[in-house]
């Protein structure tokens, strides 16, 4: 009858295993079709809101930019519950262009605030910067087209050569404005 409890070392380790990140997202990655190419599941999630950061457009791409700005504030969702490996692989799918960033956001609809991961544009100065990102219109003239890139960086990613997520875009975006008889897959 006498049992043996886990020494206190494995509770944390596992629980750092399996992974209890949270990523704030607000762009192409509230949409969950979009997540779930990327990590094979739709972790749960919530709405959140960013203080004191502004969504951009980005001339020449079809997803947003984040920059820290004054008195802005961002409407996006929180995942939760992101392992490790996730994790590295939403670092994969943001490259370069972003960089990984601890913010405080708040939960939407009871206002509670949390700390969480986030990809802040990694160029402050970037002239290409305009406007206001919007999710719904991007939904209507974009997505598609994005999960098709998304679905093939994640091909892309198993390969022994894999393309980074900026290089994969350019070149679906290119075969977008010129076509060819070509296949897109590589192999």
């Amino acid at each position: 009858m006498a049992m043996t409890p886990p020494p206190p070392a494995a509770a944390p380790a596992a629980a750092a295993k399996a992974g209890a990140h949270s990523v704030f997202v607000y762009g192409s990655l509230m949409a969950d079709e979009v997540v779930r190419a990327i990590l094979k599941r739709v972790p749960p999630a919530a709405p959140a809101l960013l203080p004191n950061y502004h969504r951009f457009n980005i001339k020449g791409r079809i997803y947003p930019a984040i920059l820290p700005v004054e008195s802005k504030k961002v409407a996006g969702m929180v995942i939760m519950g992101v392992t490790d490996e996730e994790l590295q692989v939403l670092d994969a799918f943001e490259d370069v262009e972003y960089t990984r960033t601890r913010v405080e956001i708040s939960l939407a609809d009871s206002s509670e605030k949390m700390l969480a991961n986030t990809y802040v544009w990694s160029d402050a100065e970037d002239p290409n910067l305009y406007g206001e990102w919007d999710f719904e219109e991007w939904k209507k003239l974009h997505m598609k087209d994005f999960l098709a890139m998304t679905n093939g960086f994640m091909h892309g990613l198993e390969q022994p050569k894999a393309k980074t997520r900026v290089e994969t875009y350019q070149t679906f975006m290119q075969q977008q404005e010129h076509p060819t008889s070509e296949t897109q897959v590589e192999g």
